[in-house]
């Protein structure tokens, strides 16, 4: 079941309506059953794989928390590694099956001995990597004695698979979502101010979707599909167009989670925060896919060492988490390559600073200005937009073969022939996606300087804007977003991570 569908908007308000009225003691219960029936509307038999993963993390929290004294360090240990294999090895199974057999193909091949060519008959899950990681942090939290292991079982099962969040974030922490469940009795649910903010974020994360990103993809498809017809122009209008899809995207999943969440008392994390004002790619992790980004540093970065064993480990650190990351996103060697791109960017990052800061001074560039941040945006984005490439592509050959073209097939006289409305959005459309990014750049642009979310900063204002603002917000929504019965409810991206 996808946010923008018919069936959520049935679904949502139904479970808003009984989990408002019911008795306070059935809430959890009520959410747990809701939060399966979310998960198996895309197939029930993905439930089976969920409720392993929640058992498995359970019980080795439970017997972890149990472990006393110095004789039982090493059986902790033992139960930890034996919860992080068992997981680990499910999601290996059924994401990186195929791609690992694949692999072994090519070297054979490489090697001169025939390959099996055999394949898993394995599908998908949808968001496995997410609940995934969620549970794991739980499991890591009891290791480390963060939090108490949890012995309510139907609890912890919402912990995991909480439906407003569950298959592409933001990835929670138990320290936050899990103590937030444990208080679901006490919640004071009838509180106007935080449900008007959270439908506020539900409208922004539709627009966001609905008319920007969907449509964004429309012209990015018709040239990353065919990009052997297409010269640099389009090329990099695609590019950049990409950028502004998995934002929105994203952020547009992102935004409808938490505000869902908020509607029902819940507070998740922030996910994004502006990353295409980033001033360098450190900046720019630190605010794109928040949840995953700090999951990585708290749970693989910082255990391999961080900083703290000098300049050498910190950077082969660095690159073994980007490297990892690339990985999550998907089984392919262009998702490994992009994450390397990004690592490779963090370490020459750090070696040219030194460099960087002479450089500045010799030629007495001042440093505090706009012109300086403006810059750095710009080097920052191009960068990112850059490796986006390699994310786009369906492999890293076809991702050469478009740098190539970018590079030797020039084509300036589209800007002006009117040759970039014939990319799948006419005049029309792509006028459209204009205004609506002028109006995703002021919201932005509000966080960025304001240091306040869309619906935070409209409920400063005076009650007419803010409904005004929802309106106008609404009815783009309905006039100008992509739907309807002869265009298919485009996929969140992130569902196939």
């Amino acid at each position: 079941m996808q946010f923008n569908s018919l069936s959520f908007m049935i679904f949502f308000p139904v479970v808003l309506a009984v989990y408002f009225v019911i008795p306070r003691k059935l809430r959890e219960i009520w959410l747990l059953l809701a939060s399966y029936y979310f998960y198996m509307n895309w197939n029930p038999r993905y439930a089976v794989l969920i409720g392993a993963s929640t058992l498995i993390t359970y019980i080795s929290g439970i017997l972890m928390e149990k472990c006393r004294g110095l004789q039982s360090k090493s059986r902790k240990k033992g139960i930890l590694v034996l919860c992080l294999v068992s997981n680990l090895g499910i999601l290996a199974l059924f994401k990186y099956g195929n791609f690992a057999l694949e692999t072994a193909d090519r070297i054979l091949e490489m090697l001169g001995i025939s390959g099996g060519g055999r394949r898993l008959d394995l599908l998908l899950p949808v968001g496995i990597s997410f609940y995934t990681f969620q549970a794991l942090g739980y499991i890591i939290d009891v290791y480390r004695s963060d939090v108490k292991a949890e012995r309510n079982l139907v609890r912890y099962a919402l912990f995991v698979s909480f439906f407003p969040q569950l298959v592409a974030g933001p990835i929670e922490r138990s320290g936050n979502l899990l103590a937030q469940i444990r208080k679901v009795p006490e919640m004071e649910l009838w509180n106007g101010k935080r449900i008007t903010s959270g439908a506020i974020l539900m409208v922004w994360g539709f627009f966001m979707k609905m008319v920007i990103a969907d449509r964004a993809a429309i012209l990015v498809n018709t040239v990353f599909d065919n990009f052997r017809v297409y010269g640099s122009t389009e090329l990099c209008l695609a590019a950049v167009c990409f950028a502004i899809q998995i934002y929105c995207d994203f952020g547009s999943y992102s935004a409808i989670a938490i505000g869902a969440a908020r509607i029902m008392g819940f507070q998740l994390m922030e996910n994004f925060n502006t990353p295409y004002f980033a001033v360098s790619i450190r900046d720019f992790w630190a605010r794109w896919h928040i949840s995953l980004s700090t999951w990585f540093r708290d749970y693989l970065y910082i255990p391999l060492g961080g900083n703290r064993k000098g300049r050498g480990r910190e950077r082969l650190n660095k690159m073994a988490v980007f490297l990892v990351s690339g990985l999550w996103h998907g089984a392919s060697w262009n998702f490994v390559l992009w994450g390397g791109i990004h690592g490779m960017y963090q370490v020459a990052a750090d070696v040219l600073a030194p460099w960087k800061e002479a450089l500045c001074r010799k030629m007495k560039i001042r440093q505090n200005c706009f012109s300086w941040t403006f810059l750095k945006m710009a080097v920052t984005f191009v960068l990112v937009d850059f490796a986006w490439i390699f994310f786009r592509a369906n492999s890293v050959m076809d991702a050469l073969r478009i740098l190539k073209r970018i590079l030797l097939r020039p084509t300036p006289w589209l800007l002006f022939n009117g040759g970039i409305y014939e990319l799948g959005l006419d005049r029309g459309e792509f006028g459209i996606l204009m205004i609506a990014l002028l109006c995703l750049l002021l919201g932005d642009l509000i966080r960025y300087m304001k240091k306040v979310t869309i619906d935070g900063f409209l409920m400063e204002q005076n009650l007419w804007f803010e409904w005004l603002a929802v309106i106008l917000l609404v009815t783009a929504i309905f006039v100008f977003g992509e739907y309807g019965p002869a265009v298919d409810a485009q996929q969140f991206i992130y569902f196939q991570f």
